[in-house]
């Protein structure tokens, strides 16, 4: 795969599921579980989209 199609296809993965999980874990936040019922849904979310964003990095951006 090319590298520019590698770099928008990665970007458009990433960006979503950093959309989608940034939504869930504010809708659990503000919803029935409230902010400390939603906390350690949200400490985890921001760890598993750092990940995601360093793997996009690591894979997409970064020339081996």
């Amino acid at each position: 795969m090319s590298y520019s199609v590698k770099l928008i296809m990665g970007l458009i993965g990433t960006g979503l599921f950093v959309v989608f999980i940034g939504g869930l874990s504010h809708s659990i936040s503000t919803g029935f579980a409230g902010f400390e019922g939603g906390l350690p849904f949200m400490i985890i979310a921001i760890v598993i989209c750092g990940a995601a964003i360093y793997d996009f990095f690591d894979e997409c951006v970064r020339k081996k």
